[in-house]
Parts: C-alpha cells; sequence; structure tokens
C-alpha cells in the first residue's frame, strides 16, 4: 500500500489506499519511516497519493490500539527533515490528523484544489507529535497554528495557500508534473551543492 520508484535520484512515495482514505497503519507507517530513511541518498522525494485524499492519518482501528500516539510518526517526520535532497509533499487531497507531520517536515507543499488542511488533537484528546507544532508555527505563525491544533479548524488549501501553509496550487493533472519541475535543478545539481544551499536556508 506503499509504493516507491526511483528514477536517477528522483524518489517518488505513494500512498496507495484510496478506499480508506489513504489512512495508515502500523506497517505503512513503518514502510514510509523506512522510505524517508533511505532516502538520504536521493535527490528529491516526493510523497503523494491516490485518491481524493493524501491521508487521513492513522488508521481508526490501529489508531484505538495506540498507532495514533506512536513515535513512528516522528520517526517519519524526522527522516524528512534531515534529507539533505530537496522533499516535497504533493498533496493529491485533503491533509488530516498525524499525517500533517510528513507534510511540515518537507521543503515544500503543494496541493490540488479543493483540499482542506486539519489535524483535530484538541477534538480527539491527542497531543501532536512533538516537532508538529513548531514547524507549523514557523509556516504560519503562532496564532493560526493556534486555530488549527487548538480551535480545530479546517482550513482550504486556498486559505492555507494565503497562510504560507501550501506552497503552490495546481491542477490534479499537473501535481507529480509539477513537483518533479520544482526537483529538476536540485536533480541536476552537484548533491552537495544542493545540501549546502538547504543548510544555509535552515
Amino acid at each position: 500500500m506503499i509504493s516507491l520508484t526511483q528514477d536517477a535520484g528522483y524518489w517518488l512515495a505513494v500512498i496507495d489506499r484510496p478506499e480508506k482514505a489513504n489512512a495508515l497503519t502500523p506497517e505503512m507507517l513503518t514502510r514510509l519511516c523506512e522510505i524517508a530513511e533511505a532516502a538520504q541518498e536521493a535527490r528529491a522525494l516526493v510523497i503523494t497519493g491516490t485518491g481524493k485524499v493524501f491521508s487521513a492519518g492513522a488508521d481508526l482501528e490501529a489508531a484505538r490500539t495506540g498507532l495514533a500516539t506512536s513515535p513512528l510518526w516522528e520517526r517519519l517526520s524526522g527522516a524528512i527533515a534531515a534529507l539533505p535532497g530537496l522533499s516535497i509533499c504533493a498533496l493529491n487531497g485533503t491533509l488530516a490528523g498525524g499525517a500533517m507531520g510528513m507534510a511540515l517536515a518537507c521543503d515544500l507543499r503543494i496541493s490540488v484544489p479543493g483540499a482542506r488542511v486539519f489535524y483535530p488533537v484538541m477534538k480527539l484528546g491527542f497531543l501532536p507529535q512533538p516537532s508538529d507544532p513548531a514547524r507549523l508555527a514557523a509556516l504560519v505563525g503562532p496564532a493560526r497554528a493556534k486555530m488549527i491544533l487548538m480551535g480545530g479548524q479546517r482550513v482550504p488549501v486556498e486559505e492555507a495557500q494565503a497562510w504560507g501553509l501550501v506552497d503552490r496550487i495546481v491542477p490534479a493533472g499537473e501535481l507529480l508534473e509539477t513537483a518533479r519541475m520544482l526537483a529538476e535543478d536540485t536533480l541536476a545539481a552537484d548533491p552537495e551543492h544542493a545540501a549546502a544551499i538547504k543548510a544555509l536556508i535552515r
């Protein structure tokens, strides 16, 4: 349910469980961790999904047995954030729950129109993963981070773009093409050069 294709340093990971809104099971989440950790050698990593939802976060049944608070989420976002190459979250649809962490850890977030972004930790009684609030606040500011995490707001991507949470909105048929285009200069560069620029931005 997680596929990976590799093409000359360009890695594309796809969450493929559309019948369950791409909700993640422990096995799927572990696989994403493994991909992100192995992608230290990639020049660009793109994460996307199939269907109309990028990911609804933890699978409901798995969440009831502890997945919602698993350290795997932080392991995944930490591995993505540590990548020396370019990371892009290509939102094919709505982004919800724990899946927010991997999107926040990416360098860029692009989305199809009409998607929504929400992280209902307050309503569900969970704390967000440790690194998520700071990454969210760095992008949208403290007040808007509180609107999402404490106010439970479901933010349309068009508004999320104005906030700085989404970097570009593109037609659904152009999502992966746009991701590849954004990665072209990094793919063509010396990996050490790309890593040095990324380190300077940090």
